[in-house]
């Protein structure tokens, strides 16, 4: 995982296998006769590992073996704290691993008291980023008791009524990552308000809907009275609001949950068909209004019997109705589930192709994106307004308004703009990043725990790789944005909804993660990114042929699969020629600027010399 250390450090991964300079360890660490310690709490280097500003080490225990899959068993120290496990090797050249605590989502004891063998005794980690790490311990050490406390303690916040290190980590930046996204004026950018749509301030209380944002917009010409009346039949009163209009032919894209309707004729509301026909005419060139559901027929009808369901077209008029199939989240966690088996820590190079069409995690991909694809299509070719919607519409919902605003919108592709994509389509519309990740919660068997997220970002980087000149930001901006959303580091992803993060103070009390990476963006940009180029609509092709497995992310433990040379590194470095050729076209297009803005002379005698000059420009520049 990553490893941030102090303002103008580096951000590298530790992963097993990898090296790292020896350093000595500090002698504020006072080694008791059993073989940890509990460390000063001022402490702010320990031997190898540089802690962050609030960071504290709660043990350090001797003698602890990793059962390294690739390697072998290795000796060295462990240390835990208030934010991650640390492992450095005793060997030379030594090794560590390095792990938050916010991304271990099951601890287990290995082995009792009268265990026998070499490594019989000990702790395996679960985690969340595909790896799993077990550590041997010895017996007359007494060590593996206090640290199992202590990563139930620290890894597991809001079961133990702790706070999330998010909240203790104090490290000052010189900008404030949560002044990224303004949702006015990110309307403004919209050039909403207008005649068609308007900002409600009706849930500027949460009083509404607790999951929806405090503002969003929505047609003109209904009143706040429509929209609570509207809100009774929508689940979880997520009413449609609008995600993005296009600039040029005001077709819009606009969220929601299902309707609460129940079996077929039993429920009908008048508000919300003229709601519906509202949307439609906030598009003067529209004819009808497509209704994306993101789910298959049959979990929609399904959901019927639970008091939920679907649109009836011949209630809706001027509707369209199209399901895309997206399976729901216990299909997606089983999905992720199988490949993780797959991909660590062995691989079975014989059947790896029959593996992993197993798992169908490209199949799923493939639906999500040619969802996305197909609202994007609508939006932007047929001039057709769309609204999207699965079951509570916080998930499927979220993955495919997003996928199809990155297509049709080129700021969304600059980091910046990623960044408010992510504030806006997924954290302020309540996407439940804490439970479908289980941030801080014991619970691993918790069946609401689901990939959404994940997926939505593998989706992003299957668009890179079939438009490389069309992102501001590289692969390893997506990797980082994925590392912290399980590591509780910053406060960006914690908790289910804007509202709950009011609550919580969470924009006063924390760090933003886009504060830690706007201050560092040269490590984050794609330096083939060529944005004259690509302001155009992107349209991927969503198909097994053109999908891949994202090794860098999936198997990126796995020594063999690790690049000979630093991408990361090669990426700064054709950044930095870049930008030094960018200067250069700048100095000769200044240079003939400065040639052609020469005067033409009225007489003879200064034609003739002007004439000579440009002869020898001509052979200068044919030099």
């Amino acid at each position: 995982m990553d490893n941030i250390q102090k303002k103008g450090g580096s951000h590298g991964k530790s992963s097993e296998g990898s090296s790292a300079q020896h350093r000595a360890h500090s002698p504020n660490n006072d080694l008791s006769e059993d073989g940890y310690s509990r460390d000063r709490a001022d402490t702010i280097s320990q031997g190898d590992l540089k802690l962050l500003d609030g960071e504290k080490v709660q043990a350090t225990a001797k003698e602890v073996t990793y059962l390294c899959p690739f390697s072998g068993p290795v000796h060295g120290i462990l240390q835990i704290t208030n934010y991650r496990l640390h492992f450095k090797a005793d060997d030379d050249p030594p090794f560590t691993v390095e792990v938050p605590l916010g991304t271990i989502y099951r601890v287990e004891k290995i082995g009792g008291t009268t265990s026998r063998g070499e490594n019989a005794y000990g702790l395996e980690l679960y985690c969340k980023d595909m790896r799993n790490l077990r550590f041997a311990h010895k017996q007359e050490n007494h060590s593996r008791r206090l640290v199992y406390d202590k990563l139930m303690i620290y890894a597991f916040p809001a079961t133990s009524s702790k706070p999330f290190f998010a909240f203790t980590y104090k490290e000052r930046f010189d900008n404030n990552g949560w002044d990224i996204y303004d949702p006015e004026k990110e309307f403004q950018r919209q050039n909403v308000p207008n005649e068609c749509w308007q900002i409600t301030r009706i849930n500027e209380k949460y009083e509404l809907c607790d999951t929806y944002p405090a503002l969003f917009a929505v047609p003109a010409s209904v009143s706040d009275e429509d929209l609570k009346k509207v809100a009774t039949l929508r689940s979880r009163e997520r009413i449609p609001v609008l995600s993005w209009v296009h600039p040029k032919n005001s077709a819009s894209i606009t969220r929601a949950s299902q309707p609460n309707a129940g079996l077929v004729g039993k429920t009908r509301n008048k508000d919300d068909e003229k709601y519906f026909q509202a949307i439609l005419e906030t598009n003067a060139r529209g004819h009808k209004l497509i209704i994306m559901d993101a789910r298959p027929k049959i979990n929609a009808l399904a959901n019927q019997a639970k008091g939920g369901g679907y649109e009836m077209q011949e209630n809706y008029q001027n509707t369209e109705l199209v399901f895309l199939d997206i399976a729901n989240i216990h299909v997606m966690r089983e999905s992720l589930r199988k490949l993780k088996d797959i991909c660590y820590p062995t691989i079975d190079d014989v059947h790896w192709l029959t593996n992993l069409e197993n798992t169908h995690w490209l199949d799923y991909i493939k639906v999500i994106l040619s969802g996305a694809v197909k609202i994007a299509d609508a939006v932007d070719r047929c001039r057709i307004s769309v609204v999207v919607h699965c079951s509570d519409g916080w998930d499927r919902t979220s993955q495919l308004t997003a996928l199809a605003m990155l297509l049709l919108d080129p700021y969304y592709r600059t980091i910046e703009g990623f960044e408010v994509l992510i504030e806006k389509e997924w954290t302020s519309f309540g996407h439940k990043f804490q439970q479908r990740y289980g941030h801080g919660d014991k619970n691993h068997a918790d069946d609401q725990r689901s990939p959404v997220f994940l997926q939505f970002i593998d989706c992003v980087w299957q668009v890179t790789k079939q438009f490389p000149c069309a992102f501001e930001f590289n692969e390893h901006f997506l990797i980082t944005v994925l590392d912290h959303l399980t590591s509780c580091l910053f406060g960006t992803f914690l908790y289910n909804s804007e509202c709950q993060r009011a609550k919580e103070d969470v924009k006063v009390k924390t760090v933003s993660l886009w504060t830690y990476i706007n201050t560092r963006l040269t490590e984050f940009k794609n330096p083939l990114y060529a944005p004259h180029l690509h302001q155009h609509v992107l349209f991927p092709v969503a198909s097994m042929r053109r999908l891949d497995l994202w090794t860098r992310y999936y198997i990126r433990w796995n020594p063999t699969m690790q690049p000979q040379e630093s991408e990361e590194q090669r990426s700064r470095e054709l950044h930095f020629l870049c930008e030094q050729l960018r200067q250069k076209c700048e100095e000769l297009e200044r240079e003939i600027m400065a040639r052609t803005s020469v005067e033409v002379p009225s007489t003879p005698d200064a034609m003739s010399v002007n004439s000579n000059q440009s002869q020898q420009w001509a052979q200068s520049s044919a030099v």
